[in-house]
Order: C-alpha cells, then sequence, then structure tokens
C-alpha cells in the first residue's frame, strides 16, 4: 500500500496548542527536557541493547521523516505560547486497520492544568476526522498516575494488561492498553470531554489488573 503524508496543522483550544515540530525547536525541547530528567525519565523509551544517544536534533529529523512517510503526526505542545512539551502520533496504518498510537510529556510545571488531556483529544480528534483513521491507542504504564488521569477524563476505553510491552527507563514493563474508534465519538472526543458526555468509568482498570501488575516477576521495577 502506498501511502501519503498528511499535512500537520496548528490545532488550538483555548491556551493551549499543538504545532508541527521545527527543527528550530531543538534548544527548547533540549533544555526542556534536561531541567526535567527526574520528572521524566521513569517514563522514557529505552533501547535494551545498549544506550540511547541524547540528540535533539536528530530525533526532531527522524521525527519528521517518518511524518513526510506518512507514518506519523509529531506535534510540540504549547501553553500560552510557550513550549510545555510533545505529543507523537505514531505507528500509523491506514487500510483495514486504519489506527495510530499516541504518545506525550509535559514538562512539570505544566502538569495540572489541563494541558495534556486537551492537547490528546485535539491530536485524536484530528485523527479520526481529517486523517480517517479508526482506532487511536495509548498505552500507560501502571503507575503512571497523571496519564491514567488524562485517559478516564476523555473517557478511552480499557483494553487490557500488556504484559513486558515496552521497555521503559532500563526494562521491559508492562502497560495498561487504552483506545477509542471513531464510532464513539462522533462529536469528537474535545467536545465530549467539555460537554461533561463521557460514559463513566470508560478509562478505569479492573482492581484484577491493577494486582496482576505488581505480581512479584511480572512487571520489574
Amino acid at each position: 500500500m502506498v501511502t501519503v503524508a498528511t499535512p500537520i496543522p496548528t490545532l488550538r483550544e483555548g491556551n493551549v496548542a499543538i504545532r508541527p515540530i521545527r527543527l528550530r525547536d531543538a534548544r527548547a525541547l533540549e533544555r526542556e527536557l534536561l531541567d526535567n530528567r527526574g520528572w521524566l525519565r521513569k517514563w522514557e523509551a529505552t533501547n535494551p541493547h545498549g544506550a540511547m544517544s541524547f540528540d535533539v536534533r536528530s530525533s526532531i529529523r527522524s521525527l519528521q521523516a517518518n511524518a513526510r512517510a506518512g507514518f506519523g503526526l509529531p506535534f510540540v505542545i504549547e501553553h500560552d505560547g510557550e513550549l510545555a512539551g510533545q505529543l507523537n502520533v505514531s505507528s500509523i496504518t491506514y487500510g483495514s486497520l486504519s489506527s495510530a498510537s499516541v504518545g506525550y510529556w509535559v514538562s512539570e510545571r505544566f502538569a495540572g492544568l489541563g494541558i495534556t488531556p486537551t492537547a490528546v483529544a485535539l491530536a485524536t480528534d484530528y485523527s479520526f476526522f481529517q486523517v480517517g483513521l479508526h482506532r487511536m491507542e495509548i498505552c500507560i504504564r501502571p503507575e503512571n498516575g497523571p496519564s491514567l488521569r488524562v485517559v478516564e477524563k476523555l473517557g478511552f476505553r480499557y483494553e487490557g494488561l500488556r504484559r513486558r510491552y515496552i521497555h521503559i527507563n532500563g526494562d521491559w514493563r508492562d502497560h495498561f492498553c487504552f483506545a477509542l474508534v471513531a464510532e464513539e465519538v462522533p462529536s469528537g472526543v474535545l467536545r465530549r470531554w467539555r460537554d461533561g458526555r463521557v460514559p463513566a468509568g470508560a478509562g478505569t482498570v479492573p482492581q484484577a489488573d491493577r494486582d496482576a501488575a505488581l505480581l512479584p516477576g511480572t512487571h520489574p521495577r
């Protein structure tokens, strides 16, 4: 199948915006990442076969190349025009699957301002209604309380526990998987959330899975 790169827009809601990442963002992103090492390190993807280089410009070039190939939508998150973090729609597939995954981070000083759920909702709505994707997935470590609150707020439906799914902070980690399909949000994720119409309990993880994620030997620390 031939894929076509999708233009990456700037999307806004109130004082939150997501816009295409640019090479000239490298210095500001590097500063944020270094200033937030303690805040972000425990959630960062790592290389199981060795150290990953900390080269922000190379990372941006890679994200842009992936976007040109039609497999990603890399955004910078802004709050009142100030760089607050990153959001990436990745692993885009088309055709009979038509799905993608969402990953993100925000600087510690912007936590608790409603920035992340707004950014995720904007990106998901764009992916559904402009790109034409059918399913959006978010996978979260069981210990990541702030991200779990994001999917609860937006009503991403819990789909299950994935064992030792992604190499994070030096080891293979369990993740909880959440997803939405376009038919669940005909008016959009953002509008449903803002209007208070998120189904109760949609993003709730069953206690059995919470307990299973803590079993010795299955969820390395």
